[in-house]
């Protein structure tokens, strides 16, 4: 699954390299690379079954997402090949930051930092649930927990309009 989202990476890239926020992964074995950075994008209709989450006032989709049984804040970020989790937030998931294999390096906005890849059994937001979805953990560098393509990809389809992110399990 890691291996698929470096490879959806490709695409992002070029789209969002002016991008406030970035963050470069690469394994420090491997010739792989996954970025992560704050972006707004996706298309298709909506249907009554989906959730929504508002824009916030400074224009960006903050999520409040249920993940393994844990309230968690996402900054949604639909360039972001993975979720990424703050040091804060995975210890409070019960992932000991020590205990970590944090065998990916990262370029962060605030410079070098690694990254954990760990498991999330449940990541919901407003009732879109996904299982098993793939994140890093970052140790340092990362403001807030981005909700990146390893949950958004999951989805059935998700449309940004003027005032709302709408998600479709």
């Amino acid at each position: 699954m890691l291996r698929l989202a470096v490879i959806s990476l490709v695409g992002a890239v070029s789209a969002v390299g002016a991008a406030q926020a970035v963050a470069a992964f690469s394994p420090a074995n491997h010739a792989e690379t996954l970025t992560l950075s704050q972006s707004q994008a996706v298309a298709g209709p909506s249907d009554t079954s989906a959730a929504s989450i508002s824009k916030a006032a400074d224009g960006h989709y903050w999520a409040q997402a249920n993940v393994n049984g844990t309230a968690v804040k996402f900054l949604v970020d639909t360039g972001a090949s993975t979720v990424a989790l703050t040091q804060t937030d995975a210890q409070r998931l019960g992932f000991d930051p020590g205990h970590l294999n944090y065998n990916y390096k990262v370029i962060t906005a605030s410079g070098e930092a690694h990254a954990a890849a760990v498991k999330l059994a449940s990541v919901s937001i407003a009732g879109a649930q996904v299982a098993d979805v793939d994140a890093l953990v970052i140790d340092k560098g990362l403001d807030t927990s981005l909700l990146g393509m390893t949950y958004l990809g999951r989805l059935s389809r998700f449309e940004a309009t003027k005032t709302s992110l709408i998600l479709h399990p």
